[in-house]
């Protein structure tokens, strides 16, 4: 009696499999110190990879030369100025922390004003609320102080990964190509979903942000707000909290300037922001932000939400990227293995 011997091709590949996911795991787990320097570099690998191929392959560039360009000017166009902005915005919030009694007076006025409105009343303006909030914002603080080397680790980290992904990047993409097991229409899509979310959200989130923070800056100089600078730039800065948006920042400035007495100027402000603050949002997501990508709105939303738990600051392009992806994920799934898709793929094939 012949014994029916075990196949062992798939336990090889499973077993294969198995080694290759649990050295990815002790990789990600032991490197992710240095993850938001990998995913800095390729977000500017994506955002300039079309422009530097046609320069080393078309203009025929020296590669090593074009990528150290570029990498000069990220530092120029992207690390120094939002360097120069959280340089400005430590040293003001701490001065505006520390001035307790100025904090007070603005609290009670705000105070006095809310108790006998409808649906201001309700809110807890307690010292003790206050309390809690200030010392909830002031904890952020050292770690912003702490975390600078970590920062400037990072981005050091992006550069030097970025420069090598550039100079092979041909190879680098025939060799994901290669192992990703799926069909060229599968990869295309993948690679068409990444590209977008990328792009949309690393160009369309700091363009908004910096129209949406001018716009505000205007109008608190105009309706004659102290610190209207300082409340601009944390008004383009807030732009990226999900939902609500840069009425965290200018709605409570409006509560202000009306608890202080200027009615008109409260009136005013409230109604400016509301209508121009609030109102260049859709009218950049319908001029330049579509032309970069239409994401919709909730993958944009909780993605974000997602991300910034994640990743941090770099959860805003990667957060939306993994919400995405599920459904990047079924479609690739329905051109490998459905049926339909695939009677239809194989007839296009054959036409």
């Amino acid at each position: 009696m012949k014994t029916k011997q075990i196949n062992n091709t798939p336990i090889n590949q499973i077993m294969l499999i198995l080694i290759i996911l649990l050295i990815c795991v002790l990789v990600f787990k032991n490197l992710l110190y240095y993850l938001p320097g990998f995913l800095g570099a390729i977000t500017l690998y994506i955002l300039f990879r079309s422009s530097y191929f046609s320069l080393t392959e078309v203009r025929k560039w020296n590669k090593s030369f074009t990528s150290v360009l570029y990498i000069f000017i990220s530092i120029v166009f992207i690390v120094l100025p939002i360097w120069a902005i959280v340089d400005y915005l430590g040293p003001q919030l701490t001065t505006f922390l520390n001035n307790t009694d100025q904090i007070m007076d603005q609290f009670n006025l705000v105070k006095e004003y809310m108790k006998d409105k409808p649906l201001l009343k309700d809110i807890d303006m307690s010292d003790e609320a206050l309390l809690a909030f200030v010392q909830r914002l002031t904890r952020y603080i050292p770690n912003i102080v702490n975390s600078v080397v970590e920062v400037v680790i990072n981005i050091v980290v992006t550069l030097f990964v970025l420069y090598f992904m550039q100079v092979h990047g041909k190879t680098m993409e025939r060799a994901i190509e290669r192992a990703i097991p799926f069909s060229l229409r599968s990869k295309n899509e993948i690679w068409g979903e990444v590209n977008l979310m990328v792009r949309s959200n690393a160009l369309g989130i700091p363009i908004l942000g910096i129209c949406q923070g001018l716009v505000a800056m205007l109008g608190y100089w105009i309706f004659g707000v102290d610190n209207f600078v300082l409340l601009g730039v944390l008004t383009g800065v807030a732009s990226i909290v999900p939902v609500l948006g840069t009425m965290t920042i200018y709605v409570p400035i409006t509560v202000m300037v009306l608890a202080s007495g200027e009615t008109a100027s409260g009136i005013g402000l409230g109604i400016y922001c509301f209508f121009l603050v609030g109102g260049i949002d859709n009218i950049l997501r319908f001029t330049i932000l579509r032309t970069l990508g239409n994401v919709p709105p909730m993958i944009t939303v909780f993605g974000v939400l997602l991300g910034l738990n994640m990743f941090g600051m770099l959860g805003l392009i990667f957060g939306p990227l993994i919400l995405s992806s599920v459904g990047v994920l079924i479609k690739v799934y329905s051109n490998e293995f459905g049926r339909q898709s695939s009677d239809v793929f194989q007839e296009e094939k054959q036409h």
